[in-house]
């Protein structure tokens, strides 16, 4: 099978195990009486993501190939989805936080870890076939949004988007890359004799890179703009559905399948991520994602000035400029890593960058998001406009000291 293909499909398992429960998670969080608790599902994501991806790149780096990791930690994050399913249905709407979250949280501890594997893999196969991974990679990623789309319609459409059924579809998804891993194309592990300093010897090689001021400034502004990751994909899907409570858009598509209507941000990506090569190239690093957070702007400040009747336009200009906000992001920020760091260190800085981003970002962006929500919530109503704004006007706070203080020496991609 050809080289692309192969990795495309294991993108498109990759991001499909994510999209079968992501977007509509906090639909079923709030029907089984844990909607004050979203927040803390979300920030999950983002608090296993502060070391795991880490760790796991420095085992994938020293000792274990990345193809291989990548297959152990979607059997044991597959394996906790199917038991957060089964306590789902055996519980019901009797669920308790205190036994689905610690089931939740274990599955994403090792799922977090195989974004950035998943790429690591990629850009091995890759270079060994003398290949332009600025180039080449685009087009192979843009079926891991595929994948995640087809998840997310397909949950919506069997009605599985709002039950335990949608962490069962994940954990099947997850077991089938498993065993797709065991025909990945093989990665190295690093092999070095002679005497190595404590940083070589635990694979922390990576965190040298705060040394370069360049480096430290791209991670911390990393995170910054990784606080906007989690918003909308916890509380996005609630919002619009929270319009049912209204007669005039009770009926309304966006309200009857807001999953479906969400999915557009994902279309979006499909587009958005085959412009990178020639964007990265013609303008760098830095417009790329200044671009990406004056997009996140957009996305927030649509969302809260719409509505699923006549103002769905702009819910679907939201979903939209999503690709932008997302792609130009993390997908534009992975390829800047891997082409600023040494070979040796390659699954290592991909963990790092997961970790400022879907790590340390994500993690304060979900519990300062609940925290705005929870701040304009009364008996249990709650007014989203404000919420909206509020987010808007940090990606916008983010963006123009990013245009400041961000200053590349070697802006464009080779």
């Amino acid at each position: 099978m050809n080289l692309k293909v192969r990795l495309a499909l294991m993108n498109f398992l990759e991001y499909a195990v994510w999209g079968a429960y992501l977007t509509c998670m906090g639909m079923y969080l709030g029907r089984i009486g844990m909607a004050s608790d979203i927040g803390s599902f979300y920030a999950m994501q983002g608090i296993v993501s502060i070391f795991m991806p880490a760790i796991i790149g420095i085992v994938a780096d020293r000792w274990i190939p990345a193809q291989f990791m990548l297959g152990i930690c979607h059997f044991i994050a597959g394996a906790m989805m199917f038991c957060s399913a089964w306590y789902g249905y055996t519980a019901g709407a009797d669920a308790e936080f205190s036994v689905l979250f610690p089931f939740y949280s274990v599955s994403v501890a090792f799922y977090m870890p195989t974004l950035a594997l998943s790429n690591s893999v990629s850009y091995n196969a890759l270079t060994k076939a003398g290949m332009d991974t600025v180039k080449d990679f685009p087009p192979i990623r843009v079926f891991g949004t595929v994948g995640f789309i087809c998840a997310m319609w397909f949950v919506d459409l069997t009605g599985f988007s709002t039950s335990y059924m949608m962490f069962v579809t994940s954990g099947v998804l997850s077991m089938l890359l498993f065993v797709y891993t065991f025909t990945l194309p093989k990665c190295p592990v690093t092999e070095k004799t002679g005497k190595k300093s404590l940083a070589e010897a635990f694979g922390l090689d990576a965190f040298r890179l705060f040394r370069q001021r360049q480096m430290a400034m791209f991670f911390i502004f990393s995170a910054m703009l990784g606080v906007c990751l989690q918003i909308t994909n916890g509380f996005a899907t609630p919002y619009i559905e929270s319009f049912g409570t209204m007669p005039e858009y009770m009926d309304t598509f966006g309200v009857q399948h807001s999953n479906i209507l969400y999915s557009l941000s994902q279309m979006s990506e499909t587009f958005c991520i085959l412009l990178i090569p020639f964007f990265m190239k013609r303008f760098g690093i830095k417009q790329v994602m200044l671009i990406a957070m004056l997009a996140w702007v957009l996305r927030f400040g649509f969302l809260g000035i719409g509505n699923p009747g006549g103002g769905v336009w702009l819910f679907v200009l939201s979903m939209i400029v999503y690709g932008v906000a997302f792609d130009f992001f993390n997908v534009s920020g992975s390829l800047y890593v891997d082409i600023s760091t040494h070979p040796e260190i390659r699954s290592s800085a991909q963990g790092l960058f997961m970790l400022m981003t879907n790590g340390i970002g994500a993690t304060i962006g979900s519990l300062g998001a609940q925290a705005v929500v929870n701040s304009h919530t009364v008996d249990g109503v709650i007014d989203w406009m404000p919420c909206w704004m509020t987010f808007a006007g940090y990606s916008l706070v983010v963006a123009v000291a990013f245009a400041i203080m961000f200053r590349p020496k070697n802006e464009k991609a080779a």
